[in-house]
């Protein structure tokens, strides 16, 4: 089935997902390297990061809650996109957690929230296994004529000549 959320041909939150993974993942790497060095600019960088993680996820959670509404009731899609969605609000919710521990000292966190990040990062690796469930095994997202020949994504239709 075809995402709903689309900007020129592609899924728009396939797009934006890499932001909030990879801006929040990073976080965690941040803190390792300040509890490795003692230098507290590490961490001061990981509550950017994490502030500007959360935000960018909420934004991907719009467009990925538009493609989940037109999922199909019923389908093993639908209950696997509740999982990865919800699953994703806790990872969001963990990372607010630990951005609030921080606010009074960004450059030295207490470890309740360096723990709040460790489960928040195990846990968006399962919801992003799940996305990839959804994408890659369940075809959520992907063009309905996606084939080896598919034709270029800008073009008005996504249905090969001879399928059609």
């Amino acid at each position: 089935m075809q995402a709903k959320a689309r900007l020129f041909g592609h899924p728009i939150h396939q797009m934006l997902i890499v932001f909030p993974l990879g801006l929040l993942a990073t976080s965690l790497f941040f803190d390792i390297a300040h509890l490795s060095s003692g230098n507290p600019q590490w961490s001061t960088i990981a509550y950017y990061l994490i502030a500007v993680g959360i935000i960018s996820g909420l934004v991907a959670a719009v467009f990925g809650l538009i493609d989940w509404l037109s999922i199909p009731a019923g389908t093993r899609a639908k209950r696997i996109g509740l999982l990865h969605g919800g699953g994703n609000v806790v990872v969001v919710l963990l990372f607010a957690g630990s951005w609030l521990l921080r606010r009074a000292d960004p450059g030295n966190p207490q470890t309740s929230a360096i723990i709040l990040s460790v489960l928040a990062v195990l846990l968006a690796l399962v919801t992003g296994w799940l996305g990839g469930e959804l994408v890659d095994r369940l075809g959520v997202g992907v063009d309905e004529g996606a084939n080896l020949d598919a034709p270029n994504s800008l073009t008005t239709s996504h249905v090969p000549a001879g399928r059609r």
